[in-house]
């Protein structure tokens, strides 16, 4: 047992670590094409990686698939519509904020996710009002700058955070009744194909500048989409739960990591104290002990 958690340990490390890096691949990929081109680009990508890894499971399990429902459908859809929404505002967003502020920003929805839970009647404990105190505080210190001003990419990533929230929620709904790779999988086609449709509608779409953002696009779509999502899946089924909130938690810090070291991107003393209140209410909102029913 030790053995299985210590490896999902490090896989969710890994998995924290390639999702902070993927705010760079998002942010430097827009230097040649659009938000929504890009979107579509990397999830299509995930999309086409993951059939054949689907197809390969299939042919190992002497069970056969069941056949592709209404309510799988409907699942996959709904998850993927909130997917969209989810990462296009935060990929507009960064057109706005720095890499720090967005992975900040976007772990908010850790806290959002049991704040939505109540209105589906789940329970809320004093350790979520707590964290989310102290995130608010924390992101107060990070965004707001001078004349009590917030960059419009920060309110882009706060309701990205809780766009996040909502899609925490349907997969916890969804991936309980279906395959969550088979939901994976139309979530992604679903978001491919709308971010598409925006990018013909609202961008320019130039070959070359496709081909100058294809190593963002491909790391966005191979590591941080396919491979990010699918260790997750993978780790957090041998996790321990206080050990996956830590260590997931951990993209924010990865994300701020990879903004300094390849966009020079900095804070004042008073931004980097508000990242350190935003990560202790997110891990506080996870933690704090939890009455037994």
């Amino acid at each position: 047992m030790r053995t299985q958690a210590l490896r999902a340990d490090l896989l969710m490390l890994l998995t924290a670590m390639i999702w902070g890096s993927a705010f760079i691949a998002q942010r430097l990929g827009m230097d040649s094409i659009g938000p929504f081109l890009y979107t579509g680009l990397r999830f299509g990508l995930a999309a086409i990686i993951l059939i054949p890894v689907l197809h390969l499971l299939q042919k190992r399990n002497p069970v056969p698939a069941a056949p592709l429902s209404r309510p799988l459908l409907t699942g996959g859809i709904l998850m993927g519509l909130a997917l969209s929404l989810g990462i296009n505002l935060q990929q507009v967003g960064l057109l706005f904020t720095s890499v720090t502020n967005s992975g900040f920003i976007t772990g908010l929805y850790v806290i959002v996710v049991p704040i939505l839970g109540l209105f589906i009647g789940h329970k809320t404990g004093i350790g979520i009002w707590l964290g989310a105190s102290l995130a608010v505080v924390g992101m107060f210190l990070l965004s707001v700058g001078d004349g009590f001003h917030v960059a419009s990419g920060d309110w882009l990533q706060l309701a990205g955070a809780f766009v996040w929230g909502v899609h925490v929620l349907l997969v916890g709904a969804f991936a309980s009744r279906h395959d969550p790779l088979r939901l994976a999988l139309i979530q992604f086609v679903t978001c491919a194909v709308i971010s598409l449709i925006l990018a013909i509608a609202l961008e320019e779409i130039k070959l070359d500048a496709i081909i100058a953002a294809g190593p963002a696009i491909l790391y966005g779509g191979i590591f941080g989409v396919a491979v990010g999502f699918t260790l997750q899946v993978v780790a957090q089924k041998d996790a321990i739960a206080s050990h996956a909130a830590i260590i997931l938690s951990l993209e924010a810090v990865f994300a701020a990591i990879a903004g300094a070291i390849f966009l020079s991107e900095s804070l004042e003393l008073r931004g980097y104290f508000g990242c350190a209140l935003m990560f202790t209410g997110m891990l506080l909102a996870q933690l704090w002990p939890k009455k037994t029913a």
